[in-house]
C-alpha cells in the first residue's frame, strides 16, 4: 500500500472511476468492433482489442506522468500548446485527412491525430492561466478581450469540420469565465451572441439547399441530423433508429458481453454510439453505472476546486473536468435520442486513440491538482524553489 500511495498520487476515488471506465471501454470496444473486424481485418477480432488496449496503456502512462508533475507547469505548457493549436487547426482544414466526410485529422511523421483534441485541452489550460494571472483586472474589457478573441477564433477553426466539439468547448469556456468571476454583463453579451448565432445557424440550415455551394461541406450532415432528430422515420435516420433498438432491447441486465446484435446495424457503435451499445450488452444497470461514474468525477472535480488554495489549480481542474463530463453527458443524451446526433465520443470508453491520449492528459492534470491539495503544507514547502513555475 505504501508503494501505491507513493507513486499514485491524487484523489483515489477519481483513480477508481478512471480505471472502471477504461476497463469497461476495453471490453466494450472488443465486442463492438467484432463486425468491423470481419469487414476490415478478415476476421481478426483481436486487432482492435490490442490497438485499443495499447492506447489505454499509453494513456495511463501519460496520465501517470502528468499527475506526478507539479500542476503549475501546465501554466507554461498551455502557452506552447495554444500556439501549436493555432498553427495546426488551419492546416488541418486545408490538407487534413478525410475521415467519415470530415477533415479532422492530420498526419505528421506517420502519426495521425485529431487536432481539435489538442486545441480543446490547450485552450482550457490557457484560460485557467489567463484568468488566474489577471484576477485583479478580470472585468476590464481590455483585459478580457484577448481571451474572448482566443475562444471565438479557436471555436471558428474547429466548427467547420467538428461543430459538436466547438459547441462543447464554447460552453465549457463560458462556464470557466463564470467561475473566474467575469462580469455578468460581459457573460450575458457572450451568451446572447452564442444563442443568436445558434438560432440563425439552425434557421439557415433548415432552409439552405444542399445542391449548391453547400454540397461537399458538412452542411448537409448538420441539416440531416437536425431533421432526423425531429423526424426519425426518414431513410437516413439509421443511427437514431438503431440506437433506440439497442437501448430498448438491453433490459435490466443486458444481453451480456459479446452478445450484441445491433453492432451489425448501428454505425459507429464503438465510438459515437458506445453508450447505446453498452446499454444493450450491460443493460440499465450498466448504463446507470457509467452515469454514476461521470457524476462522481464531476463531484470530485468540484471538491478539488473548493479545496484548492490557488486560482490556477481550481480553474484548471474545473475547466478540464467540466469539459470531459459535458462531453460524456451529451454523448449519452445522443445515444438515448434526447439530443441530435453529434459524433462526440464517450471519454475513456469509446474507441479513439487521440481522444484517449488527450483525455488522459486532462485527467492527469486534474489528479495533479488534487495531489497538491492532499500534500497540503508539504506542497507549499516544495513550491518555494519553484516560484518561477507558479508565476509563469
Amino acid at each position: 500500500m505504501n508503494v501505491i500511495s507513493k507513486y499514485f498520487k491524487g484523489d483515489p476515488v477519481l483513480w477508481i472511476c478512471i480505471i472502471f471506465l477504461s476497463l469497461l471501454g476495453v471490453a466494450g470496444v472488443y465486442s463492438a468492433t467484432g463486425s468491423l473486424a470481419f469487414a476490415k481485418r478478415g476476421g481478426d477480432t483481436e486487432y482492435y482489442l490490442l490497438r485499443h488496449s495499447v492506447f489505454i496503456i499509453f494513456g495511463f502512462l501519460v496520465m501517470y506522468f502528468c499527475q506526478m508533475m507539479d500542476y503549475r507547469y501546465f501554466s507554461r505548457i498551455a502557452q506552447l500548446l495554444l500556439i501549436l493549436s493555432f498553427v495546426l487547426l488551419p492546416i488541418t482544414l486545408a490538407i487534413g485527412d478525410d475521415t467519415n466526410d470530415a477533415q479532422r485529422r492530420l498526419t505528421i511523421l506517420g502519426i495521425t491525430f485529431q487536432t481539435s483534441d489538442l486545441a480543446k485541452v490547450s485552450l482550457i489550460m490557457f484560460i485557467a492561466r489567463y484568468l488566474s494571472k489577471h484576477q485583479d483586472r478580470v472585468n476590464e474589457l481590455k483585459t478580457l478581450a484577448p481571451i474572448l478573441v482566443c475562444i471565438i477564433v479557436m471555436c471558428l477553426f474547429i466548427a467547420p469540420e467538428n461543430l459538436s466539439t466547438a459547441l462543447v468547448l464554447f460552453a465549457t469556456c463560458f462556464l470557466l469565465l463564470f467561475i473566474g468571476r467575469i462580469s455578468l454583463k460581459y457573460l450575458g453579451i457572450l451568451f446572447g451572441s452564442g444563442i443568436l448565432v445558434a438560432v440563425i445557424g439552425v434557421i439557415f440550415l433548415m432552409n439552405v439547399s444542399i445542391d449548391g455551394w453547400a454540397k461537399g461541406t458538412r452542411v448537409p450532415t448538420w441539416k440531416a441530423r437536425i431533421e432526423n432528430y425531429f423526424d426519425d422515420t426518414q431513410e437516413d435516420a439509421v443511427q437514431v433508429i438503431q440506437a433506440k433498438i439497442a437501448v430498448s432491447t438491453g433490459g435490466l441486465v443486458g444481453k451480456g458481453p459479446g452478445n450484441s446484435t445491433q453492432r451489425v446495424f448501428l454505425p459507429h457503435s464503438y465510438s459515437d454510439f458506445m453508450f447505446a451499445f453498452m446499454i444493450e450488452e450491460y443493460g440499465l444497470i450498466g448504463g446507470i453505472s457509467i452515469i454514476l461514474a461521470y457524476l462522481v468525477i464531476l463531484f470530485r472535480t468540484i471538491r478539488i476546486v473548493i479545496k484548492s488554495p490557488k486560482a490556477f489549480g481550481a480553474l484548471l481542474a474545473v475547466g478540464l473536468g467540466f469539459f470531459l463530463c459535458i462531453q460524456a453527458f451529451i454523448h449519452m443524451g445522443v445515444a438515448v435520442s434526447l439530443l441530435p446526433v453529434t459524433g462526440l465520443t464517450l471519454p475513456l470508453v469509446s474507441w479513439g486513440g487521440t481522444s484517449i491520449v488527450f483525455n488522459s492528459i486532462a485527467f492527469g492534470a486534474i489528479l495533479s491538482v488534487s495531489k497538491f491539495i492532499d500534500d497540503g503544507e508539504n506542497g507549499e514547502t516544495q513550491s518555494t524553489n519553484k516560484k518561477e513555475v507558479s508565476n509563469a
